[in-house]
């Protein structure tokens, strides 16, 4: 059962024909106002993408600090930043300090990073993998999580201190370690992501397919992890979260923008991969609710981000997620929390 709802916002601009977001800074403003939205409505996350080098959302940590700013109970992450890209220690300050001023909300997505628009991208951020991509990501997150877990990275200077040791990290956000999730593409980079004690954010596409439709295949992945999970013994109970994009059709614009696009899954090459991409749901309310209620990965995850379409604005994301939330989610077994706020008087 969905025990919580998020957005997931790619943080789309383009000075385009029908565009609401015509500027980085409009795509900035709106999520933090959709954020607010978000909370108003009772629903309990607001994610962002990270993408370099592309009119989306790139620096995750003034954003989240902004929304913190302006909510006090929304869940705030990511989903997911590129490690490839990342100087881990100085993104375990910026992420403690973040979690800090958020009074522990802060859910950070990490992962190897998605096909992107720049040939070797993060060379020019001056990260040059020796092996591979995804080594390069997963080293550069074995450090992060130490510097996050208190670890002694370097040896203190007497000069300084008086004394010698070692010293680690600051701030720290106790807590934050167990709030960090990986963004996960097959089923054997989720038993890895339970071996490293990370919660899993399962990808919008696989990079792999058996035959089996994108929902069960997710399912298999997710079954998978709890098992791993289990095996390792954290001692504690992992979360899941599943990305879907859903579009109900209850206005004349509804229909114009989306139609009724719920269609099958696709096949396709990524990076030489063969890929299963999971399908849209769009149409009427309840047609919708019907279908999520069936999707096998939607009810084994405890957590539900709801891709939105940004460039239509805010307002218009903030009435999407109010439909979802009144009148397809209750069939998923999800509770809002308290509203508050004018959209919950309105």
């Amino acid at each position: 059962m969905v025990q919580r709802i998020g957005f997931l916002t790619f943080g789309h601009w383009q000075a385009v024909p029908g565009s609401r977001v015509r500027t980085a800074r409009d795509a900035l403003v709106q999520t933090v106002e959709l954020a607010q939205a978000a909370e108003e409505l009772g629903l309990d996350g607001g994610f962002v993408r990270v993408h370099h080098f592309a009119r989306q959302l790139a620096s995750p940590f003034p954003l989240l600090s902004a929304m913190a700013a302006r909510t006090s109970r929304l869940e705030l992450g990511t989903g997911v930043i590129d490690m490839r890209y990342e100087n881990p220690l100085y993104m375990a300050e910026e992420a403690a300090a973040t979690d800090l001023l958020s009074d522990g909300r802060l859910q950070l997505g990490i992962s190897r990073g998605s096909p992107e628009t720049a040939l070797r991208g993060s060379e020019a951020f001056g990260y040059v993998p020796t092996t591979s991509d995804a080594d390069l990501a997963r080293e550069k997150t074995a450090l992060f999580l130490a510097a996050l877990e208190g670890a002694s990275l370097v040896d203190a200077d007497p000069r300084m201190t008086g004394v010698a040791g070692r010293l680690a990290l600051q701030p720290q956000s106790p807590g934050l370690r167990e709030r960090i999730w990986w963004g996960s593409g097959t089923r054997s980079t989720a038993v890895w992501t339970a071996q490293q004690g990370l919660n899993l954010m399962s990808s919008t596409l696989l990079s792999e397919d058996t035959g089996v439709p994108f929902d069960e295949l997710q399912a298999e992945q997710i079954a998978l992890y709890r098992a791993a999970f289990a095996d390792a013994g954290w001692g504690r109970e992992p979360r899941v979260s599943v990305s879907r994009s859903v579009l109900p059709v209850t206005t004349a614009m509804d229909r114009h923008y989306f139609g009724d696009r719920t269609g099958e899954d696709s096949v396709g090459l990524l990076e030489g991969v063969r890929s299963r991409f999971g399908k849209n749901y769009a149409g009427e309310p309840d047609q919708l609710a019907e279908e999520l209620a069936k999707d096998a990965a939607v009810r084994d995850a405890d957590t539900l981000l709801l891709t939105v379409p940004n460039m239509l604005g805010a307002d218009y994301c903030a009435r999407l997620l109010e439909t979802v939330a009144r009148d397809i989610a209750p069939a998923l077994g999800w509770t809002p929390a308290p509203a508050r706020g004018p959209l919950a008087e309105g």
